[in-house]
Protein backbone atom coordinates (compact mmCIF):
# COMPACT_ATOMS: atom_id res chain seq x y z
CA UNK A 1 0.00 0.00 0.00
CA UNK A 2 1.19 3.53 -0.75
CA UNK A 3 -0.17 7.20 -0.51
CA UNK A 4 0.19 9.89 -2.71
CA UNK A 5 -0.52 13.68 -1.81
CA UNK A 6 -1.99 15.98 -4.42
CA UNK A 7 -1.87 19.94 -3.60
CA UNK A 8 -5.02 21.38 -4.11
CA UNK A 9 -4.23 24.86 -6.16
CA UNK A 10 -7.95 25.83 -6.74
CA UNK A 11 -10.99 24.87 -4.41
CA UNK A 12 -13.36 25.54 -7.37
CA UNK A 13 -12.16 23.28 -9.62
CA UNK A 14 -11.64 20.35 -7.24
CA UNK A 15 -15.32 21.09 -6.44
CA UNK A 16 -16.34 20.52 -9.83
CA UNK A 17 -13.77 17.13 -9.63
CA UNK A 18 -15.48 15.74 -6.60
CA UNK A 19 -18.97 16.02 -8.03
CA UNK A 20 -22.17 16.35 -6.12
CA UNK A 21 -21.99 14.41 -3.02
CA UNK A 22 -18.57 13.47 -3.90
CA UNK A 23 -20.06 11.27 -6.89
CA UNK A 24 -16.75 11.62 -8.99
CA UNK A 25 -14.37 10.57 -6.27
CA UNK A 26 -16.57 7.26 -5.55
CA UNK A 27 -16.55 6.54 -9.30
CA UNK A 28 -12.80 6.57 -8.82
CA UNK A 29 -12.47 4.81 -6.05
CA UNK A 30 -14.76 1.84 -7.18
CA UNK A 31 -12.94 1.20 -10.18
CA UNK A 32 -9.49 1.68 -9.52
CA UNK A 33 -9.72 0.40 -5.81
CA UNK A 34 -8.33 3.35 -4.44
CA UNK A 35 -9.02 5.32 -0.94
CA UNK A 36 -9.27 9.44 -2.00
CA UNK A 37 -9.59 11.95 1.09
CA UNK A 38 -9.19 15.27 0.56
CA UNK A 39 -7.95 17.39 4.14
CA UNK A 40 -5.63 20.68 4.87
CA UNK A 41 -6.13 21.72 1.29
CA UNK A 42 -4.79 18.14 0.01
CA UNK A 43 -5.93 15.34 -2.18
CA UNK A 44 -4.61 11.81 -0.60
CA UNK A 45 -5.34 8.44 -2.97
CA UNK A 46 -4.25 5.38 -0.99
CA UNK A 47 -3.98 1.80 -2.37
CA UNK A 48 -1.97 -0.54 -4.37
CA UNK A 49 1.02 1.46 -6.19
CA UNK A 50 -0.66 0.59 -9.56
CA UNK A 51 -3.78 1.18 -8.77
CA UNK A 52 -2.81 4.55 -7.14
CA UNK A 53 -1.05 5.68 -10.26
CA UNK A 54 -3.95 5.22 -12.11
CA UNK A 55 -5.98 7.34 -9.41
CA UNK A 56 -3.45 9.96 -9.82
CA UNK A 57 -3.55 10.13 -13.77
CA UNK A 58 -7.50 10.41 -13.72
CA UNK A 59 -7.40 12.83 -10.82
CA UNK A 60 -4.90 15.15 -12.20
CA UNK A 61 -7.05 15.04 -15.99
CA UNK A 62 -9.95 15.88 -13.96
CA UNK A 63 -8.23 18.95 -12.58
CA UNK A 64 -6.73 20.11 -15.86
CA UNK A 65 -10.08 19.67 -17.23
CA UNK A 66 -11.86 21.31 -14.64
CA UNK A 67 -9.73 24.52 -15.22
CA UNK A 68 -9.93 24.56 -18.52
CA UNK A 69 -13.82 25.28 -17.94
CA UNK A 70 -14.57 22.13 -19.19
CA UNK A 71 -17.68 20.19 -17.26
CA UNK A 72 -17.26 16.91 -15.26
CA UNK A 73 -19.76 14.57 -15.02
CA UNK A 74 -19.94 10.87 -14.23
CA UNK A 75 -19.70 10.17 -18.20
CA UNK A 76 -16.67 12.46 -18.27
CA UNK A 77 -15.36 10.89 -15.17
CA UNK A 78 -15.88 6.82 -16.92
CA UNK A 79 -14.23 7.58 -20.04
CA UNK A 80 -11.04 9.68 -18.44
CA UNK A 81 -10.60 5.95 -16.32
CA UNK A 82 -11.06 4.35 -19.64
CA UNK A 83 -8.39 6.27 -21.24
CA UNK A 84 -6.41 5.90 -18.42
CA UNK A 85 -6.59 1.89 -18.38
CA UNK A 86 -6.15 1.84 -21.83
CA UNK A 87 -2.93 3.76 -21.68
CA UNK A 88 -4.22 6.99 -23.06
CA UNK A 89 -3.63 9.49 -20.00
CA UNK A 90 -1.73 11.84 -21.77
CA UNK A 91 -4.64 12.85 -24.43
CA UNK A 92 -6.98 13.46 -21.82
CA UNK A 93 -5.67 17.44 -21.96
CA UNK A 94 -7.37 17.45 -25.82
CA UNK A 95 -11.01 16.64 -24.49
CA UNK A 96 -10.90 20.16 -23.43
CA UNK A 97 -10.25 21.24 -27.07
CA UNK A 98 -12.88 21.21 -29.88
CA UNK A 99 -15.35 23.89 -29.29
CA UNK A 100 -17.60 24.18 -32.33
CA UNK A 101 -20.01 26.81 -31.35
CA UNK A 102 -22.19 28.40 -28.34
CA UNK A 103 -25.91 27.33 -28.75
CA UNK A 104 -28.91 29.48 -28.25
CA UNK A 105 -28.77 28.94 -24.16
CA UNK A 106 -24.70 30.15 -23.94
CA UNK A 107 -23.88 26.78 -23.57
CA UNK A 108 -20.03 25.82 -25.24
CA UNK A 109 -20.34 22.75 -27.58
CA UNK A 110 -17.35 21.04 -27.90
CA UNK A 111 -16.07 17.34 -28.71
CA UNK A 112 -16.54 15.33 -25.42
CA UNK A 113 -14.57 12.22 -26.36
CA UNK A 114 -11.44 11.45 -28.74
CA UNK A 115 -13.72 10.26 -31.31
CA UNK A 116 -15.79 13.29 -31.23
CA UNK A 117 -12.45 15.77 -31.64
CA UNK A 118 -11.57 13.88 -34.42
CA UNK A 119 -14.55 13.84 -36.00
CA UNK A 120 -14.65 17.94 -35.94
CA UNK A 121 -11.16 17.94 -37.21
CA UNK A 122 -12.35 16.45 -40.03
CA UNK A 123 -15.11 18.55 -40.35
CA UNK A 124 -13.18 21.21 -40.41
CA UNK A 125 -10.42 20.30 -42.90
CA UNK A 126 -12.07 18.25 -45.14
CA UNK A 127 -14.86 19.00 -47.81
CA UNK A 128 -16.55 15.59 -47.54
CA UNK A 129 -16.72 13.71 -43.69
CA UNK A 130 -18.62 10.78 -43.57
CA UNK A 131 -19.31 9.72 -39.88
CA UNK A 132 -20.42 6.27 -39.18
CA UNK A 133 -21.20 5.44 -35.96
CA UNK A 134 -24.33 4.05 -32.97
CA UNK A 135 -26.93 6.02 -31.58
CA UNK A 136 -25.30 8.75 -29.01
CA UNK A 137 -22.52 9.55 -30.42
CA UNK A 138 -23.03 12.95 -31.39
CA UNK A 139 -22.95 12.64 -35.71
CA UNK A 140 -26.19 14.40 -36.31
CA UNK A 141 -25.85 17.24 -33.42
CA UNK A 142 -21.94 18.12 -33.86
CA UNK A 143 -22.46 18.18 -37.78
CA UNK A 144 -25.78 20.23 -37.18
CA UNK A 145 -23.36 23.21 -34.62
CA UNK A 146 -20.63 22.83 -37.18
CA UNK A 147 -23.43 24.32 -39.85
CA UNK A 148 -24.35 26.55 -37.60
CA UNK A 149 -20.86 28.00 -36.98
CA UNK A 150 -19.80 28.20 -40.29
CA UNK A 151 -23.42 30.00 -41.41
CA UNK A 152 -23.07 32.52 -38.41
CA UNK A 153 -19.41 33.11 -40.00
CA UNK A 154 -20.29 33.62 -42.70
CA UNK A 155 -18.18 31.46 -44.66
CA UNK A 156 -21.73 29.37 -46.20
CA UNK A 157 -24.98 31.14 -47.32
CA UNK A 158 -26.84 28.06 -46.50
CA UNK A 159 -27.61 25.30 -43.87
CA UNK A 160 -29.32 22.38 -45.92
CA UNK A 161 -30.35 19.34 -43.79
CA UNK A 162 -31.69 15.87 -45.43
CA UNK A 163 -32.32 12.48 -44.91
CA UNK A 164 -34.03 9.55 -46.53
CA UNK A 165 -38.15 9.42 -45.30
CA UNK A 166 -37.38 5.68 -45.99
CA UNK A 167 -39.51 4.29 -43.05
CA UNK A 168 -42.71 6.08 -44.76
CA UNK A 169 -42.90 4.16 -48.03
CA UNK A 170 -46.22 3.68 -49.07
CA UNK A 171 -47.55 4.69 -45.86
CA UNK A 172 -46.69 8.44 -46.58
CA UNK A 173 -50.36 9.25 -49.00
CA UNK A 174 -52.16 8.16 -45.54
CA UNK A 175 -50.58 10.75 -43.25
CA UNK A 176 -52.81 13.79 -42.73
CA UNK A 177 -51.58 16.96 -44.25
CA UNK A 178 -49.88 18.42 -47.56
CA UNK A 179 -46.43 16.75 -48.24
CA UNK A 180 -44.20 19.21 -45.82
CA UNK A 181 -46.75 17.59 -42.83
CA UNK A 182 -46.03 14.42 -44.23
CA UNK A 183 -42.27 14.23 -44.22
CA UNK A 184 -42.30 16.36 -41.03
CA UNK A 185 -41.57 13.52 -38.45
CA UNK A 186 -38.76 11.92 -40.53
CA UNK A 187 -36.94 15.54 -40.16
CA UNK A 188 -38.05 16.19 -36.68
CA UNK A 189 -34.11 14.98 -34.92
CA UNK A 190 -32.60 17.90 -37.48
CA UNK A 191 -34.68 20.44 -36.09
CA UNK A 192 -34.29 19.57 -32.80
CA UNK A 193 -30.65 20.20 -33.55
CA UNK A 194 -30.95 23.54 -34.85
CA UNK A 195 -33.49 24.81 -32.53
CA UNK A 196 -31.32 24.18 -29.69
CA UNK A 197 -28.56 25.76 -31.51
CA UNK A 198 -30.32 29.12 -32.50
CA UNK A 199 -33.26 28.77 -30.60
CA UNK A 200 -36.78 28.74 -32.90
CA UNK A 201 -36.86 32.62 -33.26
CA UNK A 202 -34.09 33.11 -34.68
CA UNK A 203 -34.58 29.26 -36.78
CA UNK A 204 -37.92 31.21 -38.26
CA UNK A 205 -36.25 34.07 -39.36
CA UNK A 206 -33.37 32.24 -41.39
CA UNK A 207 -36.00 29.80 -42.62
CA UNK A 208 -38.08 32.73 -44.04
CA UNK A 209 -35.16 34.16 -45.97
CA UNK A 210 -34.60 30.47 -47.07
CA UNK A 211 -31.14 30.53 -45.41
CA UNK A 212 -31.64 27.17 -43.49
CA UNK A 213 -33.69 24.00 -45.58
CA UNK A 214 -35.23 21.01 -44.27
CA UNK A 215 -36.04 18.94 -46.89
CA UNK A 216 -36.25 14.95 -47.58
CA UNK A 217 -33.14 13.50 -49.69
CA UNK A 218 -35.94 13.09 -52.84
CA UNK A 219 -36.08 17.22 -53.45
CA UNK A 220 -32.18 17.25 -53.54
CA UNK A 221 -32.40 15.84 -57.60
CA UNK A 222 -31.27 18.55 -60.20
CA UNK A 223 -30.42 20.30 -57.82
CA UNK A 224 -26.75 22.08 -57.61
CA UNK A 225 -25.91 23.60 -54.10
CA UNK A 226 -22.90 26.33 -53.98
CA UNK A 227 -21.74 27.95 -51.44
CA UNK A 228 -23.70 25.72 -48.49
CA UNK A 229 -23.15 23.40 -45.58
CA UNK A 230 -25.09 20.08 -46.58
CA UNK A 231 -25.87 17.36 -44.14
CA UNK A 232 -27.08 14.28 -44.98
CA UNK A 233 -28.55 12.38 -41.81
CA UNK A 234 -29.86 8.78 -41.58
CA UNK A 235 -27.34 7.62 -44.85
CA UNK A 236 -27.49 4.58 -43.87
CA UNK A 237 -31.00 4.77 -45.52
CA UNK A 238 -30.13 5.81 -48.87
CA UNK A 239 -29.88 3.41 -51.80
CA UNK A 240 -26.82 3.50 -53.93
CA UNK A 241 -28.54 5.39 -56.40
CA UNK A 242 -29.66 7.79 -54.00
CA UNK A 243 -26.03 8.52 -52.43
CA UNK A 244 -24.71 8.76 -55.78
CA UNK A 245 -27.17 11.38 -56.84
CA UNK A 246 -26.84 13.54 -53.59
CA UNK A 247 -22.69 13.17 -53.81
CA UNK A 248 -22.91 14.76 -57.61
CA UNK A 249 -25.14 18.20 -55.81
CA UNK A 250 -22.76 19.47 -54.35
CA UNK A 251 -21.69 22.86 -55.82
CA UNK A 252 -18.65 24.99 -54.76
CA UNK A 253 -17.94 26.72 -51.83
CA UNK A 254 -19.80 23.69 -50.41
CA UNK A 255 -19.25 21.37 -47.34
CA UNK A 256 -20.98 17.93 -47.01
CA UNK A 257 -21.20 15.33 -43.83
CA UNK A 258 -23.03 12.17 -44.20
CA UNK A 259 -23.54 10.39 -40.90
CA UNK A 260 -25.41 7.13 -40.55
CA UNK A 261 -25.68 3.80 -38.31
CA UNK A 262 -24.73 0.84 -40.62
CA UNK A 263 -26.06 -1.16 -38.09
CA UNK A 264 -29.42 -0.14 -38.41
CA UNK A 265 -30.59 -0.45 -41.74
CA UNK A 266 -34.06 0.05 -42.34
CA UNK A 267 -33.67 -0.81 -46.47
CA UNK A 268 -35.40 -4.56 -47.56
CA UNK A 269 -33.12 -7.11 -47.71
CA UNK A 270 -32.78 -7.08 -51.56
CA UNK A 271 -31.31 -3.52 -51.58
CA UNK A 272 -27.84 -2.27 -50.27
CA UNK A 273 -27.18 0.65 -48.26
CA UNK A 274 -25.54 3.83 -50.33
CA UNK A 275 -23.65 4.88 -47.21
CA UNK A 276 -22.12 1.23 -46.98
CA UNK A 277 -21.02 1.12 -50.58
CA UNK A 278 -19.85 4.58 -50.34
CA UNK A 279 -17.56 3.70 -47.43
CA UNK A 280 -15.84 1.42 -50.21
CA UNK A 281 -16.08 3.87 -53.04
CA UNK A 282 -15.20 7.27 -51.56
CA UNK A 283 -11.86 5.52 -49.38
CA UNK A 284 -9.23 7.41 -50.28
CA UNK A 285 -10.00 10.05 -52.37
CA UNK A 286 -8.08 13.47 -51.07
CA UNK A 287 -10.63 15.75 -49.45
CA UNK A 288 -12.84 13.18 -48.42
CA UNK A 289 -12.62 11.33 -44.96
CA UNK A 290 -14.25 8.95 -43.35
CA UNK A 291 -14.79 9.22 -39.23
CA UNK A 292 -15.70 6.41 -37.44
CA UNK A 293 -17.45 6.58 -34.07
CA UNK A 294 -17.74 3.71 -31.56
CA UNK A 295 -19.27 2.61 -28.15
CA UNK A 296 -16.82 4.78 -26.47
CA UNK A 297 -17.90 8.01 -27.58
CA UNK A 298 -21.59 7.54 -26.98
CA UNK A 299 -22.57 10.87 -24.77
CA UNK A 300 -26.00 9.74 -23.87
CA UNK A 301 -27.52 7.98 -20.92
CA UNK A 302 -25.03 5.31 -20.06
CA UNK A 303 -27.49 2.86 -20.48
CA UNK A 304 -27.43 3.30 -24.70
CA UNK A 305 -23.79 1.84 -24.34
CA UNK A 306 -24.59 -1.14 -22.80
CA UNK A 307 -27.44 -1.69 -25.03
CA UNK A 308 -25.18 -1.12 -28.45
CA UNK A 309 -22.76 -3.22 -26.55
CA UNK A 310 -25.10 -5.66 -25.80
CA UNK A 311 -26.81 -6.26 -29.32
CA UNK A 312 -23.16 -6.21 -30.91
CA UNK A 313 -22.57 -9.48 -28.54
CA UNK A 314 -25.63 -10.81 -29.14
CA UNK A 315 -25.32 -10.89 -32.74
CA UNK A 316 -22.04 -11.98 -32.49
CA UNK A 317 -23.15 -14.90 -31.03
CA UNK A 318 -25.50 -15.77 -32.98
CA UNK A 319 -23.11 -15.50 -36.23
CA UNK A 320 -20.88 -17.59 -34.61
CA UNK A 321 -23.70 -20.51 -34.11
CA UNK A 322 -23.59 -23.07 -36.51
CA UNK A 323 -26.29 -23.87 -38.00
CA UNK A 324 -28.26 -27.35 -37.50
CA UNK A 325 -29.66 -28.93 -40.80
CA UNK A 326 -32.56 -30.82 -40.62
CA UNK A 327 -32.49 -34.32 -41.52
CA UNK A 328 -33.76 -35.37 -44.67
CA UNK A 329 -37.23 -36.75 -45.06
CA UNK A 330 -37.19 -40.39 -46.27
CA UNK A 331 -38.76 -40.53 -49.95
CA UNK A 332 -39.97 -44.19 -48.36
CA UNK A 333 -43.44 -44.54 -47.13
Amino acid sequence: MIEKILPIEKLEDIIDVFGNFDQNIKLIEEELTVSITDREEQIHILGEAENVDSATEVVNGLIKLAAKGGKIDLQNVKYIIHLVKDGRADKISELSDGAVCINSKGKLIKAKTLGQRAYVDSMQKNTITLAVGPAGTGKTYLAVAMAVADFLAEKVNRIILTRPAVEAGERLGFLPGDLQSKVDPYLRPLYDALFDMLGVDTYNKYFERGSIEVAPLAYMRGRTLDNSFIILDEAQNTSREQMKMFLTRIGFGSKVVITGDITQIDLPPDKSSGLVEAMSVLRGIEDIDICKLGTEDVVRHELIQKIIEAYANYERKNQSRPEVKKPKKSSFK
